[in-house]
């Protein structure tokens, strides 16, 4: 980042005096390791949180998966326990009934 686009530090000391600036030190080849280290890390990392986000889902759908099925069991044998009560000719027909006044 050039100089010109920073606003102005001005550093005062208690008597009053200003301060010179102090120059930012230049990064070593260390700390240009331990930057590539830690941003590799972070991949790793929000890679793993990925993971763990589609394992929650896959725990999700497994749990209500059987609830599915049971309900639909459930649903389907008191459908088919009504029909059988009904007879071969089925419910009684449904009659609508208009009174006019």
């Amino acid at each position: 980042m050039n100089t010109q686009h920073r606003p102005p530090v001005i550093d005062m000391t208690p008597e009053g005096e200003f301060r010179d600036p102090v120059q930012p030190r230049a990064m070593s080849g260390f700390d240009r390791m331990l930057a590539r280290i830690g941003g590799v890390a972070m991949l790793v990392a929000l890679g793993a949180a990925g993971l763990a986000l589609a394992g929650l889902a896959v725990l999700a759908i497994s749990v209500m998966l059987p609830i599915a099925l049971i309900a639909g069991l459930i649903g389907g044998g008191s459908l088919w326990w009504r029909m059988r009560r009904a007879g071969p000719g089925g419910a009684p027909p449904v009659r609508f009934v208009f009174i006019r006044r």
